[in-house]
Order: C-alpha cells, then structure tokens, then sequence
C-alpha cells in the first residue's frame, strides 16, 4: 500500500454499514437491559382513591358468586360464599396486573392470563403471582354493601 492510499478517507458505503451496525448493536443492549430495569425498580402503585366505596347490593349477588366492582381507579371483586358471607379484595393480580374473577367450580380466585390461583382471603395459591392480593373491609349497612380499605394499626 502506498502512503496515498492510507491517506484517504473511508468509502461513505463503509461509514454507513458501520453506523447501521453500531445502532443495531446499542438497540439490542438496551432492549435487553430495559426489562432488567423494570424489574428491579417496579413502578410506584397508583392510589386506590376513596377509602370506602359501595360495591352492591344485598341479594345481588347468589351464593357462591363473585362480581367486579369499581374502587377508585382500579377493579374490585366482592365475593358472596357459600357459607354467607362477603368477602372483597382487590381485582387487580399481582403478577401482570390482569383483571382476576371467581370462579364458583374452583371456589377461587383467578387469573387467566396465566392461571394464577387465589384462595377466599387472597393468599397465592398457585402460578406465578408472587403475592396475595390486597384484602378490604366489608360492612353489610341496611340493603348496601360498603367495601373499605383496611386500616393499618
């Protein structure tokens, strides 16, 4: 190679081929480092709102039947079992924050978007929720059904 030839500057077709593999190689560290992030810095839980909110009435709900209600900006499920009485938590699954339902054959609480299971009280049963779900208050007030945030003592 003469001394001319080193001299010169890189073909523009080179320059580019290496910008376009730069770029794609920085994209693919960031889109592995960004789901790492997201779970080790979760995102801060939104208030629930109102500290009590009525969530039916008595007789509308069967034994051993379930309804969403709505509590603040997220979903409630008050639960009618078939032992009488009522039991509400929070609808929103601690996993991937699917919207969970009653199931009267199970006499669970579930979560289709991976089968995650809860007992009556919101304790993970099975699958991957790594916690149970958050438990209300309910008080049966004349015909009205009040679902309230627990307090902490």
């Amino acid at each position: 190679m003469t001394v001319d030839q080193l001299s010169q500057p890189e073909p523009a077709r080179r320059r580019v081929i290496k910008i376009f593999l730069g770029g794609g190689l920085l994209a693919s560290f960031a889109s592995f480092l960004y789901p790492v992030l997201r779970f080790l810095v979760p995102p801060k839980a939104a208030d629930l709102g109102s500290d009590s909110v009525v969530a039916g009435r008595v007789g509308e709900l069967k034994l051993n039947s379930g309804k969403i209600f709505r509590f603040g900006n997220r979903p409630g499920l008050l639960i009618h079992t078939a032992s009488g009485e009522y039991r509400a938590m929070s609808a929103t699954c601690t996993h991937l924050s699917c919207t969970v339902q009653y199931r009267d054959d199970l006499r669970q609480v579930w979560c289709a978007c991976h089968n995650g299971k809860y007992d009556l009280n919101g304790r993970n049963v099975s699958g991957p929720p790594p916690r149970p779900l958050e438990g209300f208050e309910v008080q049966v007030r004349g015909d009205e059904i009040f679902v309230r945030r627990r307090r902490e003592a």
